[in-house]
Formats: structure tokens, sequence, C-alpha cells
């Protein structure tokens, strides 16, 4: 948690023995996530680590005893209009432009049909059905802004990535975030009751990039699904189901494979590593699970090229996105998750792949640095020179037990990570959230 929880919880705490208002949870939350469901696979199109996070937080949340319907975008014929995801967590498919072929930076002319599709779902309800908003990235939170205003109710924002942070982190030859992205995040701050940040520094961006009032903000670390992401049976049984070698250097890339991800950072590496110590060429295996997303389709099999064009595809597996367990198998497999991301926001994939015991080498930017201690559990690098990640990869093919070693520590740390704990801060905000509006309501009323 950071200074911001601390002022934020205090300011609270002191606004409710003022009022005597009632200290409570909400009952039912509606959670809205406009351009990607939690039901799509990670991995690929805009799916990634914010589905995985809907998903868990969800289901945390319901066993606290807070229902959560979650509203998103149809984008088949085929799901019905609702679909229990567990008890107590409710998907709503909402009807808002055509099933397939809407790129992300389209669905802004949707809003206006996705927000009657919302107010249609509220219109069948008693009044004080939904008791607060929890909108997810700037597209639901322009959704949740005016669905929190007509019904009363607190918004919960919370970002994943801001277009400001992203356009200063670039990668070369990537699009910027348009300024229409940029006008609309600054609203949505504005308007929020409160915003959640991934990390100490995400909140920093946030009153520094778009002026949020620091009591709004508060900082909850996402978490991991431990039982699932967890050492398991070990790197050699995993790469037994996986076909892998069992002596292989093995540095995996997972996610999605788009500029902003930097896959090409990872390829590059592993050439130079090759150039240096021909030798490793029969004793090194580079994986690459994931799916095309964001710019990365303009260009389909950009990568495959790259790793011909390098003189590596020999070496370089390319495997489609694969469901949670299967991912967690990977994660095993490997010697070392490669993450030499541009930009951010946590990286979710760095704290799973610690909690099943193996090390991540990542760029230093954003979140990672929150997500892996550098030199325990992994290692950070400042940039993106495939030099210096060579260096690394290189340590970790002359000293067979580093990957072991680091990973033992990996998993004690994502130990602390865990969905049960993100999912009671989460609540704490929206009491925070309930009281501080109806301690605003009640102010306008009498005022």
């Amino acid at each position: 948690m950071s200074q911001y929880v601390g002022r934020l919880g205090r300011r609270s705490t002191a606004a409710s023995s003022r009022l005597r208002l009632p200290h409570r949870r909400p009952r039912r939350v509606a959670m809205l996530s406009v351009h990607t469901s939690p039901l799509h696979q990670p991995g690929t199109g805009d799916a990634g680590g914010m589905n995985v996070y809907i998903v868990e937080l969800a289901q945390r949340l319901a066993a606290l005893n807070i229902e959560v319907e979650v509203f998103t975008r149809a984008t088949t014929a085929a799901l019905p209009p609702t679909v229990e995801l567990s008890p107590g967590v409710l998907v709503r498919h909402i009807d808002a432009g055509p099933y397939e072929g809407l790129a992300k930076e389209e669905l802004p002319a949707q809003l206006c049909a996705f927000t009657h599709g919302v107010m249609q779902a509220w219109a069948g309800h008693r009044p004080g059905y939904y008791d607060l908003v929890h909108s997810h990235y700037w597209l639901s939170g322009h959704v949740g802004w005016l669905a929190a205003q007509r019904w009363g109710t607190p918004l919960v924002h919370a970002m994943h990535t801001m277009a400001k942070v992203k356009n200063a982190n670039l990668a070369a030859g990537d699009t910027p975030e348009p300024p229409a992205r940029v006008i609309g995040e600054t609203q949505i701050v504005a308007a929020a009751d409160r915003l959640i940040a991934n990390t100490a520094e995400e909140g920093d961006e946030l009153v520094r990039h778009y002026d949020a009032d620091p009591g709004k903000v508060a900082v909850v670390h996402p978490g991991v699904n431990l039982d699932r992401f967890r050492p398991a049976d070990g790197r050699a049984a995993a790469r037994a189901r996986l076909g892998l070698p069992q002596d292989a250097l093995i540095p995996l890339f997972a996610g999605r494979i788009q500029p902003l991800k930097a896959p090409d950072v990872l390829l590059h590496a592993v050439a130079v590593l090759l150039d240096e110590r021909p030798d490793l060429r029969g004793k090194i295996v580079v994986p690459v699970v994931g799916g095309l997303s964001g710019s990365g389709l303009a260009k389909p099999e950009g990568l495959q090229k790259l790793a011909s064009r390098l003189g590596i595809a020999d070496v370089v597996r390319f495997r489609p996105p694969v469901g949670q367990d299967q991912l967690a198998d990977w994660f095993r497999a490997a010697s070392v998750l490669v993450m030499p991301s541009y930009s951010e926001s946590f990286g979710l994939v760095a704290i799973e792949a610690q909690a099943a015991g193996t090390p991540v080498l990542a760029a230093a930017v954003g979140g990672l640095p929150v997500a892996v201690r550098d030199g325990r559990t992994g290692f950070l690098v400042q940039g993106h020179e495939p030099a210096a990640y060579a260096r690394v990869l290189r340590d970790f093919a002359d000293e067979p037990t580093l990957s072991a070693r680091l990973g033992e520590a990996a998993a004690r740390h994502a130990e602390s990570f865990g969905w049960d704990k993100a999912a009671a801060a989460t609540a704490e905000v929206y009491q925070a959230a309930m009281q501080e509006h109806r301690r605003r309501v009640r102010a306008h009323h009498y005022g």
C-alpha cells in the first residue's frame, strides 16, 4: 500500500465519525469492461492481464459477499446475454457495434450504444440495485461516469494503462495514443470518487500527468492465483509435458505480440548471445507464447521474419495463446521469463511466473520493479539494448543452478501477492468511496 491509501483511510475515518455514517461494503457492484471480456482468452487480441485481473478480482469479491456484474461488449452471437462466470459473478453482454472486426480504436464511436445497453439492463431493477460502479480502462470510465451519475452511486476507476505514460515510452515504430484518449482520461480522473493504481509509481503518475487529487488515489497491487501458479511438480516434469529438452536454456516470452511488449528485444538478445557463444545453439530453445495484438496486427508475420533474418529461426518456437493452466506449465518449464516491455502498469505475468518458481528478466519500467526483486527473484535491465539482456542470459547458461536458486526466492516473493489480499484492499477502497459519496450527497442536500 502507499501514502495515498493511508491518507485515504484517515480522511474516510474522520468523515465517518463526524457524520456517523454507516460503515459497510457494497452489496452489488457494476463492473465495466467495454473493450475486452473476462471470458476472452488472455494473450490474444486485446485480452491480457486486465482480463485476468477482472476475473480474479470479481471472484474474490464475491467470496467477500460482494456480488459483481461485469458489463462487456458482445463480440459473438453465440453467447447468451448473461453468463454466470461463477457464483456471485455475472457477465452481461451488451450489443454495441458489429460482433467482429471492430478495432479498439473504433470503440469510442460505440460508447453511446454501450451506455444505452447498460441503462437498459439497469432499468429492469429497483432503484439502488447497484451500490457502486467500478470501471476498467478509459473507455469503460466514460460509461461508468455517466452510469454512476445516473444511478447516484460512487465511481471507482482503474486506468490499467495511461496514454501519457505510453506515449512517453513508445517502442520504435509504435503508434502513439490519440489526443482524444488523453482528454477522456483527464475527464475520468476528475469525475471518479476513487482511483485504483497498481503501484505507488502509477499513483504518482496519476497525480503528475493528470492532476489527480492524491486523496482519491489508492494503491492496490494486483494478485496472483497461488493455487494455479505454483512450482507444482517442478521444471523437469513441465518440460516433459511440453516436449522441451531437459538440459536446455529456455528464455520464455509470454504475452501479446506487439511493439509495446518488445518480444523483438528478446530475439535480438538471443542473436547476440549466439554470435558470442555459438556453442549454445544446440542448448537453447526460445518459446514465444502469445497472439497478435494492437499495432502488432499490422505485420502479423513480422516476428517470424525477424527470427529468420537474425538466423535464429531454428531455436525460436512460436506458440498460440494457451489457457491459464497450461501457461503455468510454460512458466515452470522456462529457465527465465523475459519481459523487455517499454511500459507496464504492473506486469501480472511477472508475478505469475515467479509464483510458478521461475525468475524474471525484465525492463525496469512501470510496475516491474515492484513485481521483481532485482538480483533476488530475477534481474532488471535499464533500457532495451539487446546486449544487456544477452549478458544476463549468458549468466543463466553458464550457471546452471542460477535459475533454481532465484526461482525459490521468486516463489516466496509471489506469495505476498494473493488475490484475496487484493480483493480485501479493493473492498476497503469501495467502502471509502461510498462514505465519501454519502458525505458529499448529504452536504449538498443540507447545504
